[in-house]
């Protein structure tokens, strides 16, 4: 879609604190009069469920309003009143400083005298290109020993044009610190990247840059200063290219969390190549002995064929979601290699779509999985290996040779080894195969209550709470719950009904932790309201363990943490009859943030949570859920020992889970994670006033 309004427009809104998005919104109303939510949606072709909440946003900052009829319709303020506002505004923020100023040197020399107290660490959510780049050149200034950043090529364009490049120069040369930076190359990338190192100083000057290893893609984008903060890119798997995706990020200064990222960083470099070296290697097409690219797809793939059906010890391979699919259907070469004692390993993004050919694979082989941004990579008997832009498994017959084009083959003995090392430490990393996963826990129910308890399938009874089933359920579809979600109004009463109802976005995760970090497998529910809810905006963290009990083996809660004060005693009645009840813990707005973005949530917490049985205790860390597929609408209903029956309708995605911590970074299957990003909790209680 083209942008509407003129660029001068465009350019005071930006100024405004208004999103592209928003602009248009904004622009649209004003040009065609009232609108409901969903005639604006289809006039700037865009989800209805990004509509709404950008409607929300622009509701808060007085630049649309909505009507009191039903179903709402939304009108534009008119821009001659936003502008006498924003003028209005900020002239009374300069008088006020001005009126105050001496008053507040004052107080400033009074406070200064004290020792200065550590920083509280927090997160913080930052949107728009001009905040995020205007955060990273103060990091840059304020770098004392070393910056670090993964970032692509498109994005250091980007950063040039702020200055940001300039001011590391500079910065560089006068304090003697370190830039790093990890981007990929390809042959379009060359003059740009060329042009960018040309100029930096020749002498005086430590800036490097490094390529990622032969198997791994760029991810995440992220930047770490010293090892005082961090900020990283939230991806969105939306239609956008990821050179547009740099337009929210989290940033932090949560000590344990900036040592994580900066550790994943390090293992990225340390396996990197010089960019100067990657350059060489490009312009010049020479490759090692031994070493090149297949161009035409019928001869890579016989190449292909050959090597691995003559196999004598150990195939490695790294393949597609869909390629799990199309090997497991090879059943007869699965049965030779194994007759003739060749150990295969494979490892792919595992989702709900392949888990059950995952698992027949694992009858001939050994499957686990990893995240989805690696390359398709064949290591054969530690002789050969293969490298493919997309999988070759995901289209190994001969008629969709085109997964085969300029196929990198290599038999150096270097590059053969280099390679079955990186899968090695790949493979000791991934995570295996597990019984336990979100649809054995609460199976999907689309568009009904699930089940009474006598038809509760075994598997089901994992966690410790009851699924019940609600009689003549309405079909549920997605508009029915966005539609109930945009015509709420800001609840201004007392929750002191016996129903009690909030609205936003939830996640949920199953991550099995190694050995190394003392951890039963948890599952962790992770819950952002947003205002208009019984309580007001509130977000909560919900910890669950694998814990042994006179009902068998199931997941136990162990801790709730929560950040606003008004919900406590919601909490600890929800809470009441499991045996955490007391351990119910309330956090700063700073030191727990859950966010939706795209197809992304994002949980982190910046303190420890005490978790039962004791001394276990979850340190800082973040969670991060990546959704996939198709958008599913469904509803369950949970009864807790307390009493409280909990009604969820939502519409929601599958997830892979990453849970980043100063310990560890775990990477999870897609068959542990669900994302809601549009949720209605239904409380009804048994107590008539939940609020404190």
């Amino acid at each position: 879609m083209s942008k509407l309004g003129s660029e001068n427009l465009r350019r005071i809104l930006k100024s405004f604190g208004l999103t592209e998005k928003e602009m248009d919104i904004y622009i649209y109303i004003a040009q065609h009069g009232a609108q409901r939510s969903g005639e604006i949606a289809k006039g700037i072709k865009t989800h209805r469920a990004e509509i709404y909440r950008m409607l929300k946003s622009l509701q808060t900052k007085s630049i649309v309003q909505q009507t009191l009829e039903s179903p709402t319709r939304f009108t534009a303020v008119p821009f001659e009143t936003v502008i006498e506002s924003f003028i209005k505004t900020k002239r009374q923020e300069a008088d006020s400083v001005e009126s105050t100023q001496q008053d507040l040197l004052e107080d400033w020399k009074n406070i200064s005298k004290h020792e200065a107290e550590p920083p509280l660490e927090k997160f913080m959510v930052i949107e728009g290109r001009q905040k995020i780049y205007s955060k990273i050149l103060k990091m840059v200034n304020e770098t004392k020993n070393q910056m670090s950043a993964t970032v692509i090529v498109s994005a250091l364009i980007r950063a040039d044009e702020f200055g940001i490049l300039d001011a590391a120069f500079r910065h560089a040369s006068e304090f003697k610190v370190q830039f790093r930076f990890l981007t990929e190359l390809t042959e379009q990338d060359l003059d740009s990247i060329e042009s960018l190192l040309g100029r930096i100083p020749k002498t005086g000057v430590s800036i490097k840059g490094k390529t990622p290893d032969l198997c791994l893609k760029l991810h995440p984008q992220m930047v770490i200063r010293d090892e005082e903060e961090a900020l990283f890119f939230v991806r969105s798997q939306s239609d956008l290219p990821l050179s547009e995706q740099d337009n929210i990020c989290l940033w932090t200064n949560c000590k344990s969390l900036v040592l994580a990222f900066l550790a994943m960083f390090n293992d990225s470099w340390e396996q990197g190549a010089e960019v100067e070296e990657k350059i060489l290697e490009i312009e010049s097409g020479k490759v090692r002995p031994k070493t090149y690219f297949i161009n035409e797809p019928e001869e890579a793939y016989e190449k292909y064929v050959d090597t691995i059906n003559g196999a004598q010890k150990e195939i490695l391979i790294i393949t597609s979601t869909r390629g799990v699919i199309e090997l497991s259907e090879r059943v007869a070469r699965l049965e030779g290699w194994r007759e003739k004692g060749v150990l295969v390993k494979i490892m792919a993004p595992i989702t709900v779509d392949n888990s059950k050919q995952a698992r027949r694979l694992s009858d001939f082989c050994e499957v686990r999985h990893v995240p989805t941004h690696y390359l398709g990579i064949t290591v054969v008997d530690g002789c050969h290996v293969f490298r493919f832009e997309n999988a070759p498994l995901s289209k190994e017959r001969k008629e969709s040779g085109s997964s085969f084009e300029n196929t990198f083959y290599s038999s150096d003995i270097d590059q053969v080894r280099k390679m079955k090392n990186l899968l090695d430490d790949l493979w000791g990393n991934a995570q295996a195969l597990s019984a336990v996963s979100l649809e054995s826990i609460i199976p999907p129910q689309p568009n009904k209550m699930p089940f009474q308890e006598s038809t509760v399938p075994k598997a089901v009874k994992k966690i410790d709470s009851l699924i019940v089933e609600e009689e003549n359920q309405p079909k549920l579809e997605e508009k029915d719950i966005l539609n109930r979600i945009i015509n709420v109004q800001i609840n201004t009463e007392k929750p002191s009904s016996k129903i009690v109802k909030q609205y936003g976005s939830a996640g949920q995760a199953i991550i099995h932790p190694s050995a190394s970090f003392g951890f039963p497998d948890m599952l962790i529910h992770m819950l952002h309201y947003e205002k208009q809810s019984a309580f007001g905006a509130t977000d909560v963290i919900i910890v669950f363990l694998w814990q042994e009990t006179p009902k068998g083996s199931l997941f136990v809660p162990a801790a709730i943490a929560y950040d606003n004060p008004r919900a406590t005693r919601y909490w600890k009645s929800f809470a009441e009859g499991h045996h955490f009840s007391q351990d119910i813990q309330l956090l700063k707005k700073n030191e727990l943030q859950i966010r939706m973005h795209g197809y992304s949530l994002f949980c982190g917490w910046t303190v420890e949570i005490p978790l039962l049985p004791p001394p276990l205790r979850l340190q800082p860390g973040c969670i991060v859920l990546e959704g996939y597929g198709n958008l599913k609408t469904s509803s369950f209903t949970i009864e807790q020992p307390s009493g409280f029956k909990i009604a969820n309708e939502h519409n929601g995605f599958e997830a892979f889970v990453t849970f980043i911590n100063k310990n560890s970074k775990y990477s999870g299957p897609g068959t542990d994670g669900f994302i809601s990003r549009d949720i209605i909790s239904t409380t009804c209680n048994p107590y008539q006033n939940l609020e404190n």
